[in-house]
């Protein structure tokens, strides 16, 4: 008799995963801890009335009947459900480890710390402007997931998927063609808790990958420069920096790429819509993974032309009186704030704070120089980061309750000229669902200034 597979977590994640799971025929049991649940809303999400719901504990009746477990990314390995799992000798799989075993076609995979969604979008666009939009699938942490679209890519498809730390936890098979580490800088330590345990989960995306496979990496990044000396995957990096005698650079405003006796400039900086060096950075990866993949350059040259930024990161909203207003949510961690700063042009007020994941704040601060006016606070690390922004001798700081007093303090002291920036340095939980809600309501109040309201 075939055992169940145990999909855990009710969220998206764990929906996808066991919608799929029931498209091929095998029985599912979904997990979740939290007894106060309600069944038959987590059935109706699945579209599946008859799917078996456990919350709470973990029986070992249920153990018995288990195959493998497909564990949603915010459940932390060390919790005691998956030790019981792991005791019993069950393997616990990720959801893109599912996906990968069901999907069909040329994976490319993406993973870092910062940089992920625009560069999984670019690519995306130039594999969907190569092989059409049947055929061109753009999966994962961007927004779709990964098992939603698994049983729709033949072997004809290509993939590109924005991958997560978390996601790449528990891979087995997970095998791209191509695969991108854009940069690893501290993050999620909360979960991995540790530097050295955070950057071997992120050099996992070549686990699987052989001499025959290519693996993009930041050449400025010196932790996947050493990676990169090692590796039993094929190396192309790319530099902001200096120009490599293989890979892609920055050479004054051209963005060029040598590969294999042949020269290219993929794009004056000027003719893109992507502003700032990691957004450079990011055109970079995307253009190398693209032509590993034999995409042609003309189409690489064209789709970086045409594309604009993605949703939430150093995104421009409006310009209201002579102040531009940028939403760069997605700025979850220090660094990926600093690239916000980084892109700015303008005197500009920072909006920062929100939920701890344990970060510090002194690389940031310190990219301020004399181009930030004001630090614009809310949420739990208000306090931590005005604490840490004192010690560096900035003071210009103001403390409010929401986002909605942020932007209208901003919108009353912002002088034409200026810029609004909405780059928190951290993550949004406690506030807002996601990323995504604390940017769309941040352009909703800016553009309510628009109008006067």
């Amino acid at each position: 008799m075939e055992k169940a597979v145990l999909v855990a977590g009710s969220g998206i994640s764990g929906i996808g995963a066991v919608k799929l799971l029931r498209q091929v025929g095998r029985e599912v049991i979904l997990y979740d801890g939290n007894e106060s649940l309600d069944r038959e809303e987590i059935r109706k999400n699945a579209e599946d009335a008859s799917l078996k719901v456990i919350l709470g504990e973990l029986t070992g009746e249920i153990i018995d009947r288990i195959e493998y477990c497909v564990i949603s990314p915010g459940i932390p390995l060390d919790v005691p459900f998956v030790r019981q799992l792991k005791d019993a000798g069950i393997p616990i799989w990720s959801e893109i480890e599912l996906a990968y075993h069901y999907a069909g076609g040329t994976l490319a995979a993406i993973t870092g710390t910062n940089g992920k969604t625009t560069t999984t979008a670019l690519l995306g666009a130039m594999v969907q402007n190569w092989v059409g939009k049947d055929r061109g699938f753009i999966v994962g942490n961007i927004g779709i997931p990964y098992t939603q679209m698994a049983l729709k890519m033949k072997e004809d498809a290509v993939t590109v998927a924005e991958i997560s730390s978390f996601q790449l936890e528990s891979i087995l098979t997970f095998h791209p063609k191509v695969s991108a580490i854009l940069n690893i800088t501290p993050d999620h330590l909360n979960r991995h808790h540790t530097m050295e345990c955070y950057t071997q989960v992120k050099e996992s995306i070549t686990k699987n990958q052989t001499a025959e496979d290519w693996c993009i990496l930041n050449y400025e990044d010196p932790r996947l420069r050493r990676f990169g000396e090692h590796a039993k995957v094929r190396i192309l990096y790319f530099s902001s920096r200096q120009k490599l005698e293989e890979g892609m650079y920055l050479d004054g405003d051209s963005i060029c790429l040598r590969f294999q006796g042949n020269q290219y400039e993929i794009c004056q900086t000027e003719e893109c819509h992507l502003v700032g060096v990691c957004n450079y950075e990011n055109i970079m990866a995307a253009s190398g993974m693209a032509y590993c993949l034999g995409i042609p350059m003309e189409i690489i040259q064209k789709t970086v032309r045409e594309f604009r930024a993605v949703e939430h990161r150093i995104e421009f909203v409006e310009e209201i009186r002579g102040v531009r207003y940028y939403n760069d949510s997605k700025g979850t961690n220090p660094d990926a704030a600093i690239q916000g700063i980084k892109a700015m042009t303008r005197p500009t007020f920072v909006i920062g704070g929100g939920y701890d994941k344990g970060s510090e704040y002194d690389d940031w601060i310190g990219e301020f120089g004399q181009k930030v006016k004001k630090l614009v606070l809310l949420g739990q690390t208000a306090e931590k980061i005005a604490a840490c922004a004192r010690k560096h001798g900035f003071q210009d700081i103001v403390f409010v309750s929401d986002l909605k007093e942020a932007i209208s303090y901003c919108a009353k002291e912002a002088k034409p000229g200026d810029a609004v920036l909405l780059s928190p340095a951290c993550a949004s939980w406690g506030m807002f669902k996601n990323y995504e809600e604390r940017g769309r309501i941040f352009k909703e109040l800016v553009r309510q200034l628009d109008y006067g309201n």
